[in-house]
């Protein structure tokens, strides 16, 4: 909501950019020589009645103008063709009350047009751009600190670093911007072209470490400033785009013209001092108000998206129906003061912006949870049971008849011509336990908790070359011991998570394995193809226990997975999400010992809302769980409730195409992971990033870009302590992220080629890679472990074991 505060008309506005505003004061050039200075107190009386103060000194049309980062004293610069004149406006005011003229300090002489001029925190110093030089200068004296060249345009924009003194960026109309150190006057980055039109503004996040800039076309980028002062990108914002999915998802899309949206100020919520829960809340979630000729923008920067859009043409009480320049200003906790001026009409407004309606905008409708709240209903499928046949009993016909008890002629003698034995058993007490079972006792591997506070994985370990064809898929093992890899040469190979010795390898598909899933008491396992089978193997046992044939499914199964403590078998195909139940006997009869006693049954099926074909789903095994997420290939994510066995939400267009890899924090037996955690699932979609979702509300919650995802369907996944996200990419490169940030910790390199699935251990901090040539590395944190790279060619065991 957007409320007028004042309004100021004058017969002739020269410049739109004589505007400043602080937190007392405002600061409005009218008639091109004098400024005007309102207390912003008195702005807000009813009715109005400002009291303002009018300053006097130059003697050309004033460019520019703007306030001191201070309280107290406050000061005002204001520069034209003539002079650059810093004000005190508490002693401009004194002077005025005493009957003297108010009076300025001169800190530039000629300086030509000078169209911004900015403050640093501690207001000793003044940047001023003209042309295409950035001056600096001292605010209490005529001197000249600085002079930064190295723009090929004219320079637009400078602000100082709100956390390092000695850093200033500039933007110009080359495109580009420019990172300088000002003690030594020399450039730490230079960007590349970001867009096709000129840099507009500049803006400094404190809390994230982040400089944002915004261009004349409407686009938005943010970097992330490193400790050696490169810029890393860490995500890109298109105003025109974000606005048409945000009208697609709260209403109807307008047919009028689009016009251009110039970034002209970019500002962000929670600046004013304090320590209450509303102002961490924005903070937190790093909203940015974004200034523009047609309105003012909200966009949370975690997840790139629009918040709200307040447009001018939608208040027609307003003064202001075309901004030409915004100046942007805290006044409450709940709210943003910010002024405008017209761009056609002489006209001058005051509009505070409401915080709390952007909040219940936010909120949106209540979402799910992924603990269960109660035991499941009487009728859910989630009750379903496999009914064992019991052996049928031989009917006796004609008496017994004779027959081999063994296939061998010698048998054992049954003992009963022996003499009968006193004592029928006795416990053998003093046995010792083997060396190597005490010793891996000692050992403790399965009772060692994951570290808690260790660093990300970043430094390879091995180097494996398995074969020449993709590897798909992983899994680790629930105890983090063993292997599944699925590979496009249509085998698995089962490998020691240590990758030492010849894995266990397993064929039977006709097509490649698309996806592979462990049992929670790691004695079964899953494997699905492309040729629309589905087997089910077990421990030891080249041959599959279970077939499911390509009669049973109409169309590619996208993935299987073991669900609800290993009671069911959950496969998505075509746009059905198939629930079996199932029962595993690895054991023969001599006499058909071709006969399978194990078996499954179709327990439920169900489809998707909008009948689209699933893509990809993702289900909790660790734990009961009603909860499935499913995507879908209209761009959708589904979210069913397996209780009532039924879709209970669908989140539209949640990616710009269809996602092909959704990932849960499921966490693992060695950690421990606060709760709400668990709410937290990824998607993936080509061209379209990585973002995180919170179950509760439904909604993105943080987005992830710097990674090169164009055409493959790279994998993503979620660390067991819940601190780190990796995920593959085409530039030959892994990245890992802090769940937490937008920006990445580690870039992965060192891969031959797109890296296709990603995997970390539930039980020490390893993460594992594949890529499209069927190579896979393992990484381990660098701290206090071994840096060596271990390659090894595996080829020709897999060629052996095929034979």
């Amino acid at each position: 909501m957007i409320i007028e505060r004042f309004k100021l008309t004058c017969d002739k506005l020269i410049s739109y950019q004589q505007l400043a505003c602080c937190r007392d004061y405002t600061g409005i050039s009218l008639r091109g020589k004098d400024i005007l200075i309102y207390s912003n107190g008195d702005l807000e009386q009813k009715p109005w009645s400002p009291q303002h103060l009018q300053l006097t000194g130059h003697h050309g049309e004033i460019t520019s103008m703007t306030f001191g980062k201070k309280n107290s004293p406050v000061l005002l610069c204001s520069a034209s063709a003539d002079y650059i004149i810093v004000w005190n406006v508490d002693t401009c005011q004194r002077r005025v009350s005493e009957g003297q003229i108010a009076a300025g300090t001169i800190i530039g002489t000629l300086p030509g047009p000078v169209v911004h001029l900015s403050f640093c925190l501690s207001d000793e110093r003044v940047a001023a751009c003209c042309g295409a030089t950035a001056y600096i200068l001292s605010s209490q004296k005529q001197e000249t600190i600085s002079t930064l060249t190295g723009h090929l345009g004219p320079v637009t924009s400078a602000e100082f670093c709100t956390w390092d003194k000695s850093i200033l960026v500039t933007t110009s109309e080359d495109r580009t911007f420019t990172v300088w150190d000002l003690q030594t006057e020399s450039v730490f980055y230079h960007s590349f072209v970001l867009s096709a039109s000129p840099l507009l503004s500049v803006y400094f996040l404190k809390e994230n470490g982040h400089i944002i800039t915004g261009s004349a076309d409407g686009q938005v980028w943010c970097f992330s400033l490193q400790a050696h002062f490169s810029c890393q990108l860490v995500t890109k914002i298109d105003l025109h785009k974000s606005e048409q999915r945000h009208q697609a998802g709260v209403a109807e899309k307008s047919s009028e013209v689009d016009i251009s949206k110039p970034v002209l100020k970019i500002a962000s919520f929670g600046l004013c001092h304090g320590s209450t829960d509303a102002e961490t809340r924005y903070r937190d979630d790093g909203w940015l108000c974004v200034g523009s000729t047609d309105g003012l923008y909200v966009v949370n920067l975690a997840t790139s998206e629009l918040v709200t859009v307040l447009h001018f043409k939608d208040n027609p009480d307003l003064s202001v129906a075309m901004a030409g320049s915004w100046v942007f200003s805290d006044k409450h906790i709940n709210s943003m003061l910010f002024l405008v001026s017209s761009l056609f009409t002489p006209c001058v407004g005051l509009l505070e912006f409401y915080l709390d309606d952007a909040v219940r905008i936010k909120a949106g409708s209540r979402g799910f949870s992924i603990f269960p709240s109660s035991s499941p209903m009487l009728e859910s499928p989630l009750n379903a049971e496999l009914k064992k046949k019991e052996p049928n009993q031989l009917k006796k016909k004609g008496g017994i008849k004779e027959q081999p008890l063994v296939f061998h002629s010698k048998v054992k003698s049954s003992g009963y011509t022996s003499t009968p034995r006193n004592l029928m058993f006795s416990p053998k007490t003093t046995a010792q336990k083997s060396q190597s079972s005490m010793k891996n006792n000692k050992k403790g591997f399965l009772f060692k908790d994951y570290p808690e506070d260790t660093a990300a994985p970043s430094v390879v370990r091995f180097h494996l070359s398995i074969t020449n064809k993709p590897v798909y898929c992983f899994q680790y093992s629930g105890d983090g011991k063993q292997i599944l890899c699925g590979l496009g040469d249509n085998s698995v190979l089962m490998y020691k998570s240590s990758l030492k010795g010849n894995p266990a390898f397993y064929t039977g598909h006709d097509k490649p394995v698309s996806s592979v899933s462990w049992s929670l008491n790691r004695q079964c396992w899953l494997s699905a193809s492309h040729d629309q089978t589905v087997r089910l193997w077990t421990h030891d046992i080249p041959e599959p226990a279970v077939i499911m044939g390509k009669k049973m499914f109409s169309k590619h199964i996208k993935a299987a997975q073991f669900y609800y403590l290993d009671k069911f078998l959950l496969l998505g195909s075509g746009d059905s999400l198939h629930l079996y139940l199932y029962h595993v006997d690895v054991t023969h009869d001599e006499i058909k010992r071709y006969q399978q006693r194990s078996f499954v049954k179709l327990s439920s099926c169900f489809s998707t809302s909008s009948g689209a074909d699933i893509t990809d789903l993702s289900a909790i095994n660790d734990f009961y769980a009603y909860i499935v997420l499913a995507s879908a290939s209209n761009r959708s994510i589904q979210v069913f409730d397996m209780n009532k066995g039924m879709v209970a939400a669908e989140v539209p267009d949640a990616h710009s195409r269809a996602v092909h890899c959704i990932t849960q924090n499921k966490g693992s037996m060695f950690s421990t992971q606060a709760p709400e955690s668990y709410n937290l699932f990824l998607t993936s979609a080509v061209t379209d990033g990585l973002k995180m979702w919170d179950l509760r509300t439904l909604r993105c919650v943080r987005r992830y870009d710097n990674h090169v995802n164009r055409c493959h369907s790279c994998s993503s996944a979620i660390s067991p302590c819940g601190r780190f996200i990796a995920c593959g990419s085409e530039d030959k490169c892994a990245y890992v992220y802090d769940i937490r940030s937008s920006s990445y910790l580690h870039k992965l390199q060192r891969h031959s080629e797109t890296v296709l699935s990603v995997a970390f251990n539930p039980a020490t901090p390893q993460l594992l890679t594949g890529t499209l040539d069927g190579k896979i590395s393992l990484f381990e944190p660098s701290s206090g472990l071994r840096q060596s790279c271990d390659t090894r060619s595996a080829a020709h065991n897999i060629s052996h074991l095929a034979l």
